[in-house]
This record gives C-alpha cells, structure tokens and sequence, in this order.
C-alpha cells in the first residue's frame, strides 16, 4: 500500500479486478509544467524540474546542487500517478507490501524443495543415468529462465503489478482465455500439492512415531488416515496467520528443515551398504506402451520437481515497487539464491538416491527405501530427525501453497460483500480448504503416481505459459529469433504436458493400487 498523503494521490475511477495498478513510473515523465504548449508543439516553459539541467547547475557550488537533484527526484515521483485497488488491502497476498530479497528467498524456497524432491530417484529408476541426468538438467535450466520471465513480467507494463498468475495471463491472452488457461491449472497445482504435502507428512508422522515409540508402541496405534487427520489439523492452525509476509518465518524454517534432512537423507544412503540385486538398468516393463507410459510418468514427476512458478508473482507483489526502486530487483536476488541451493539439493538427492537403491528403489520415494533398507543399521535417533525435519517442512510447505487457495476464496466473498473477511470468515475458509485437501488424499493415496499426473497437468504453468505470456507482452520483433524461440519452448511445453499427464494418468489407474509405504514390523 502506498502510504503518501491523500493530496499526492490521483483519484482514478475502480480498476477491473484483472491486475492491480500500484504506482505509474514511466520512464522520463516529468511532473505537470506550469505553463501548458500547445497540441503538437515543444513548449520551452520554466519548470522547478529545468533548474536541475546540467547547464543551471554548472555555476552553482555542490550543496545547491545537491539540493535541486533531489528536488528533482521529488517532483518526478509526485508527479506519476499512483492508483490503488482497495480491494487488494483486504486479500492475504497483498495486504502486506514489507517483503524483501530475504523474504522472497525464504519463500521461493519453500516453494522449490521438498518432499517432491524424495520422489527423484524413482524418475530416474525408469529413465537410467544418462537420460536421467539431462533430463533433470534441461528441467532446472528451463524453469529458471521462466521464473526469470515471469519476474520481469510482473511490471512489463508502466504502473500496472500483475499480482497473480491469472492476472498476468489475462493480460496476455485476454480477460476470458486468460482465466480459463490459467486458473485451473494454478489451483489444481496448489491444491494438489497441500493434498500430497498430507499423504507424506502423515505418513512421515506415523513412521517417526514407531521409530521413536519402538517396542513400547501400544498395540492400537493410530491408522494412516488418523495420521493424516493429525497432519491436517496441525496445518490448519498454522493457517490462521493473515497474509503472505505474515508466514515469511515459517518459510524460513520450512526451507531450512529441507535443506538439512535432502543432505541427510542421500548421505546416509550412500554410506549404507548397498543391496546385493541392485541394477542401474531402466526397469523392464511386460509390454511397449507400459515402457513408454512409465517414462512419460517419470519424466513428470521431473516435472513435478521445479512446479513454484504459481508462487512466483504473488511472492513479489509482497515487495514494495517504486520507479527507483521496482520491486524485480529484489525478488531476483532472492531466486538466484534459493534456485542455487535448490540445485545444491535436488541434483545430489536425485543421483545419490539412485546410485544407493538403483531400480529397488521403492515408489514412495528415497525416504521410504531408506526406512526399508536400513530401518536396522542406522541409529534411532539419527533417522527419527530426518523424519521429524520432513513433517515439519511439511507443515511450512502447506501454508505457501494453500495461500493462492486462500486468496481466491476471499477475493470472490469480498468482490461480493464489498468488505474484508472477518476472522470468523477466514478462519472457515481456511478450515473447508485443509478438510477438502485431506478427503482428496484420502480418496487418492498413491504418490508417485499422483506426482506425475501433477506434474503433467501444471506444467505449462512452469514451461509453456511464461513463453507464450513473454511474446504477447514484450511483442519481440517478429520472426526474429527471440519471436521464434520463446514459441518453440512454448509448444513443447505444451506438447510434454499432454504426454506426462497421460502417462501420468495411466500409472495412476494401472499401478497405482499397487503404491503403497513400507509398513513397518
């Protein structure tokens, strides 16, 4: 929000509620001249602005032209305008503008690592080493260009910030399109992740739980859905804090608990002993189409690995954005950063992972093989921590992604009511939202297969869209090369997301039922 004095603000009629026009800063404008010239014709009026050219400026000592250029860059910035959407104050995304690089590092990695990246090594058990590792390595590099895009898109145009996702397609392909290519895959995307962050982390919870109960567990403990349950009112309370920037700490926390227990968990595989039938072989399947289905499903679950993008623009609409200082300078100090580390993650856990179990590893991910494998060589202590840091990124993760879920519940009361939501009204929407989330986990417990199908379905909002948006906005010269390669990357994309959303479907139905956690002794 901007908070200058009433007088300094332009009064513009409601905005559409496509994008949220901040602060109008194009490049050069001057303030209002007092004297007005003529339609067609350069006036040479005197203006306080004129005392700052270089030549009044060359007799006058150092103090006075101190003081005239910063008069100068005050009556620059008065004079754009800034236009606001009341709206945008009452909504968890944007009710607080104090975020930073710190703030957007903090969430872009929460965002980028955990518990998707414990399902790499199953990928990479259909794939094998070389398809694997340039498979991985095209993902990374892809998804950060795109995040790049979507980063300089957030301000492409003079004064307007596209908030969210949606409002940046529909500025790109138009109001109705935009909505219906966007939308759903954005939500889909959040709440299909809150629905796998419960399957692991009830799962997770009920493993620790024996790991540290041991022996002296009663003889009725609690079922995996009791745990998923738990999981989900835990996540629910966390829930409560307002906005974005309100759950920056929780970020902190989500994104250093994943860091820690990705270096754990490779680290202890690859000092175990390794199982004696262990291949580096892309597992054999019956038939031909089960081969290429498996591997569409693989390569999703890659896919799957880098999605974030949603998350990208609201995380930057929590900075505060001005013409000197534009809110994508921060936001990709903090993505370089986090996307540095994530690689620092991702890229040993995938090939470490696979290196230790090769094609045993098990469809729950490198957690689970882990668990299975070495439950008895590795110290009870030292394998309960790396489950507790994985249930407590869990719970962190939840509320990143819930918040675009979150938004647009109380973006459609407050469009309706025309006042912000009670506590009363946020709370239960955040309630129906975490209910809604367990009963789908329910219904579908089988994560590897559910990565994939998710993966495939939401990657155009990773790779495709992000091109598509760059040349519709940025209108590069056409049939340039910058024209040529931003739809060719744009195509694939599209193309590679009906192919994983198909294998990943079928792994769903065919292999599914078979998906399920190493059930302890």
């Amino acid at each position: 929000m901007d908070e200058r004095p009433e007088a300094e603000l332009v009064s513009i009629p409601p905005t559409p509620r496509m994008s949220t026009p901040e602060i109008l800063t194009p490049t050069g404008l001057r303030s209002p001249r007092m004297g007005g010239s003529k339609e067609g014709k350069s006036s040479t009026t005197w203006t306080p602005a004129s005392l700052a050219s270089p030549r009044f400026l060359s007799p006058i000592g150092t103090p006075m032209k101190r003081l005239l250029v910063n008069m100068k860059g005050y009556l620059e910035e008065v004079g754009h305008l800034t236009k606001l959407n009341p709206q945008d104050a009452w909504l968890p995304i944007t009710e607080s503008r104090n975020g930073n690089a710190h703030y957007a590092a903090f969430h872009t990695l929460n965002a980028g690592i955990g518990f998707q990246a414990l399902l790499l090594p199953v990928a990479f058990a259909f794939l094998g080493w070389s398809w694997g590792i340039i498979s991985l390595t095209i993902a990374y590099f892809w998804q950060l260009y795109t995040l790049w895009i979507l980063v300089q898109l957030h301000e492409a145009v003079p004064g307007k910030r596209y908030n969210r996702y949606v409002e940046l397609a529909q500025a790109a392909f138009g109001e109705r399109l935009g909505v219906w290519l966007a939308l759903f895959p954005t939500v889909y995307l959040s709440a299909g992740t809150g629905t796998a962050l419960i399957l692991v982390g009830g799962e997770t919870m009920k493993l620790f739980f024996q790991i540290v109960c041991g022996p002296q567990c009663s003889s009725n403990p609690l079922s995996t859905v009791e745990w998923y349950l738990v999981f989900t009112s835990l996540s629910i309370v966390l829930s409560q804090l307002p906005n974005l920037n309100s759950i920056a700490g929780l970020s902190l926390v989500g994104a250093v608990t994943a860091i820690i227990y990705s270096t754990m968990v490779w680290i202890l595989s690859v000092s175990q002993t390794r199982p004696p039938t262990i291949s580096y072989q892309p597992m054999a399947l019956p038939t031909v189409s089960a081969s290429v289905f498996s591997v569409m499903n693989a390569l999703g679950i890659i896919a799957f690995a880098f999605r974030g993008h949603n998350l990208a623009l609201e995380i930057q609409a929590t900075m505060p954005s001005t013409f000197k200082h534009p809110a994508h300078v921060p936001m990709w100090k903090g993505a370089k950063v986090a996307y540095f580390l994530i690689a620092m993650c991702l890229f040993p856990l995938a090939l470490g992972g696979f290196w230790a179990y090769g094609n045993l590893m098990h469809p729950g991910g490198i957690l689970n093989a882990l668990y299975g494998f070495h439950k008895d060589d590795i110290k009870r202590g030292v394998l309960a921590t790396a489950f507790l840091l994985v249930v407590i990124n869990c719970l962190s993760c939840f509320q990143i992604y819930s918040m675009p879920v979150f938004d647009s519940f109380e973006a459609g009361y407050t469009s309706r009511t025309n006042r912000p939501c009670s506590i009363w009204v946020r709370s239960g929407f955040r309630v129906l939202c975490g209910f809604i989330s367990f009963f789908i986990g329910v219904a579908l417990p089988f994560l590897s297969s559910l990565a994939g199908l998710l993966g495939g379905l939401t990657l155009p909002v990773t790779f495709a869209y992000p091109c598509f948006m760059w040349v519709l906005i940025k209108k590069p010269q056409k049939f340039g090369f910058n024209w040529y390669f931003h739809w060719t990357l744009g195509f694939l994309g599209i193309a590679f997301s009906l192919a994983f959303s198909i294998g990943g479907l079928w792994s769903l139905v065919n292999s599914g039922l078979k998906l399920k956690f190493f059930s302890p002794n």
